[in-house]
């Protein structure tokens, strides 16, 4: 029997993800509180994705970082080519339609083969980590616009990171360890605030090219991902029948799901579940252009990340050997751009 708390988004081809009203979670009373925490465990164990509404983050602040991040990408090419992302280690800045190709290949070579049968993916982004590294910058313009950019940006990056503190903390309450357990590995807050613009695009494209996507099949590298998107539509995720299910925007909420750190961290029992990003399914000739801003969470770059207590036994034993954190991230990011 299912919580209040809890009902359903998508229901289709075996891929069941939970609608959570994470403010149960949030409230004082524990039994609701427990209660919800482990469906939101569930929804990582069955489907690897969550919606959660009720978040704590206003609606308001919400479409202020869209309407930001709108502009951004109104910039003339040439002075967003000034702010280029750089290196798999900084991670951060521009990059331009074309650059990226997100998937599961480790190496070069492997990277090299997906972008010839596939293409680069028709988006462009802005990565945007924590202020404060001196050998990490962000890359931020510099006009009068650029700083109210910057303080909008800044001001969401600690917003979600205080998200990213309480879903771990449901995970950990689900799991039956300490609700605190996470803390250490997440309050250095080495997170990635990306905004992604999918630019207008004639159908015509899709038809030319089966193979062409906004963004292709992939799973995330970290702990959790929260994905802000607008209502245009377009992200799918891989069902247990192998079919790709539409993921269908539900306003006011947050589509939430495991990435490989997490599934590694907690000995497989949680999904890190391949999704996409493809042709919206409207009936159009031009399809409009369509905004995202998925926050990626990420344990402290110097965790060592081992299993979970609780997720392993003499039955079950560890699957993986202990990673550290940052250098797991470098080789992903280095297979990406």
């Amino acid at each position: 029997m299912k919580p209040e708390a809890v009902s359903t988004a998508v229901s289709q081809d075996n891929l069941e993800i939970p609608l959570i009203d994470f403010s149960a979670f949030l409230s004082d009373d524990p039994a609701t509180k427990k209660s919800t925490a482990q469906a939101l465990l569930a929804g990582f164990q069955n489907a690897g994705f969550i919606y959660l509404q009720n978040h704590g983050i206003s609606q308001s602040v919400v479409d202020n970082t869209f309407a930001e991040s709108a502009k951004f990408f109104a910039r003339p090419r040439e002075e967003k080519d000034q702010l280029a992302w750089t290196t798999p280690e900084a991670n951060r800045g521009y990059s331009q339609p074309g650059r990226e190709k997100v998937t599961n290949a480790d190496t070069a070579d492997d990277i090299e083969k997906v972008r010839a049968l596939e293409g680069a993916d028709l988006k462009e982004s802005i990565e945007i980590g924590k202020q404060g590294e001196p050998d990490l910058p962000n890359q931020w313009p510099t006009d009068p616009a650029g700083e109210v950019f910057k303080h909008q940006m800044v001001s969401f990056f600690d917003l979600c990171k205080e998200l990213h503190f309480n879903v771990m903390r449901a995970i950990a309450v689900g799991l039956g360890i300490d609700e605190h357990w996470f803390d250490p590995y997440c309050d250095g807050g080495d997170n990635t605030l990306r905004l992604l613009h999918y630019p207008e695009v004639k159908s015509d494209v899709f038809k030319a090219n089966q193979n062409t996507v906004r963004a292709g099949a992939h799973t995330d590298y970290g702990s959790v991902t929260f994905l802000f998107q607008d209502m245009a539509g377009g992200l799918q995720v891989l069902s247990p029948k192998g079919t790709f299910v539409d993921a269908t925007p539900i306003e006011g909420t947050i589509v939430v799901n495991a990435g490989d750190l997490l599934a590694r961290w907690s000995n497989d029992t949680i999904k890190s579940t391949k999704h996409r990003v493809v042709e919206p399914p409207t009936q159009s000739e031009v399809h409009p252009a369509r905004y995202s801003i998925p926050y990626f969470c990420h344990p402290n770059h110097d965790s060592i990340i081992d299993a979970i207590p609780g997720t392993y036994s003499e039955a079950n034993p560890r699957k993986y050997q202990p990673v550290n954190c940052g250098e797991h991230l470098v080789q992903r990011l280095k297979a990406t751009y």
